[in-house]
């Protein structure tokens, strides 16, 4: 029976989560009182607990991390200097004309948003605030109204450069060098956050047009759903208005992505250029006031507190648990499991799936990644491909109803007009179209592993 006390503590972790504890006291506090009580009963040596300075130590000595605040900022920077609603407006005059041209608009204007914010609630609040009322206003179905909203705002989670992206990078990279050093590899190969970037370049991209595609399709054979927006002469689109919208996202977004492509920075550098920028265009539009830069480092350190609060949480978490023998009982389940690597990659993608409705992607990504990565990678999974396949998941999973994130924070800002059920019927064709890229990224792996095979 003792050798199953870790999923006792897992499941124990998931029930005070479910009850609205915080998150990081949550982990921390379970895995104290499991060690306490293991002590105890002769279960548990604290020596285990000796280590914890010595990875305290290793997040703070971390600099990969530091693009996480710098990140978050670029993202808060844009959220504030109205960048976004200025490139909704011209987008949508730009293809306003076309059949499903205004939900097009809120696609392509997610994707920018998601490449600049990274953080998939930011996404879905804005374009629910900006787009919600305006397509309701021309017409559009208000189930697929919502449902483009929520599924372009969880683009955040796989479009680079993603908060998910690096926190889940910098974690599979310690994972893959854990997994080589135990099959006795001892000049392991590295991964780094720039390689999973450039992994999900393609993938992301695919799910945009695939989203586009659909909307395509469902305004012609549909087009009472999303009807064609009248734009009159006095309203038309100018090259100058289009360019003063769509240029400083997309030079932004090129900088940072395109000097860690090109080798010039690393992803750390990159989002220092990323927030520098940010900060720059809202000072040229004349957003930038003390008091807004109050309010964006206000954000800004919080949301970098709740991460590294939860990741010392989860630290704890993962000492306790080893030294209750728990990777042990993880690779001898993955092991027997019928299917061999296949089997195990399944069972890990459908338990992500369904912890994907109670927890966010950082507690995903603190907690379950470090316990079945080394694992998985040590039977001969790619740790790009991985890392790829766990981004698409838990976007799929957050999208999920009843309980997928992104539909809380559309309802939080939606009118009372829109019934839930719009909101979840809106979603069930974008949950199918990630099913479908999921399933493309099984049969094909080089959809994530060839362009970093070509860049890197």
């Amino acid at each position: 029976m003792a050798e199953f006390i870790p999923l006792l503590m897992f499941v124990v972790v998931c029930l005070v989560l479910m009850a609205g504890y915080p998150v990081a006291f949550s982990l921390a506090g379970t895995a104290l009182l499991f060690a306490l009580v293991g002590n105890m009963t002769g279960h548990f040596d604290m020596a285990f607990l000796h280590a914890l300075p010595n990875r305290l130590y290793g997040t703070i000595d971390n600099t990969t991390l530091i693009a996480v605040p710098l990140f978050v900022l670029m993202g808060v920077m844009l959220e504030k200097s109205k960048l976004a609603e200025d490139l909704l407006d011209s987008m949508s005059l730009l293809f306003g004309k076309f059949k499903g041209g205004l939900g097009i608009s809120v696609v392509v204007v997610g994707m920018l948003l998601a490449a600049s914010t990274g953080i998939v609630g930011a996404t879905v609040v804005t374009m629910g605030l900006m787009s919600l009322p305006t397509m309701l206003k021309r017409g559009y179905s208000p189930s697929l109204a919502t449902g483009a909203i929520c599924a372009t705002g969880t683009l955040g989670q796989i479009i680079p450069p993603s908060i998910a992206l690096v926190l889940l990078g910098d974690i599979l990279s310690n994972a893959y060098q854990q997994a080589q050093l135990s099959m006795g590899i001892f000049t392991p190969k590295t991964m780094s956050i720039g390689d999973l970037f450039v992994g999900a370049v393609i993938p992301g991209l695919l799910l945009v047009v695939m989203y586009i595609g659909y909307l395509v399709i469902i305004a012609r054979l549909k087009p009472h759903l999303a009807p064609v927006a009248e734009v009159d002469d006095d309203n038309s689109l100018s090259a100058f208005r289009l360019l003063r919208s769509l240029l400083p996202p997309v030079v932004l977004i090129v900088a940072v992505l395109g000097s860690i492509l090109g080798g010039i920075a690393t992803p750390t550098e990159a989002a220092g250029v990323g927030a520098f920028g940010a900060t720059l265009l809202a000072l040229s539009r004349g957003q930038l006031s003390i008091e807004r830069l109050r309010d964006v480092a206000r954000s800004t350190t919080e949301v970098t507190a709740m991460v590294f609060l939860i990741l010392i949480g989860a630290a704890i978490f993962s000492l306790v648990f080893r030294g209750f023998g728990g990777e042990e009982l993880v690779e001898g389940l993955f092991h027997d499991m019928p299917g061999g690597k296949i089997g195990a990659t399944l069972v890990v993608m459908v338990v992500i799936f369904l912890l994907g409705f109670i927890l966010d992607f950082i507690e995903i990504t603190f907690v379950v990644v470090p316990i079945v990565g080394p694992v998985l990678l040590a039977m001969g999974v790619d740790p790009i491909w991985l890392g790829i396949m766990i981004a698409v998941n838990l976007q799929t999973s957050f999208l999920t109803p009843p309980f997928g994130f992104a539909l809380f924070y559309l309802r939080g800002v939606a009118p009372d007009s829109i019934k839930t059920g719009d909101i979840y019927r809106g979603v069930i064709p974008f949950i199918g179209i990630q099913v479908v890229l999921m399933l493309m990224l099984a049969f094909w792996p080089s959809l994530a592993t060839w362009l970093p095979s070509v860049i890197f």
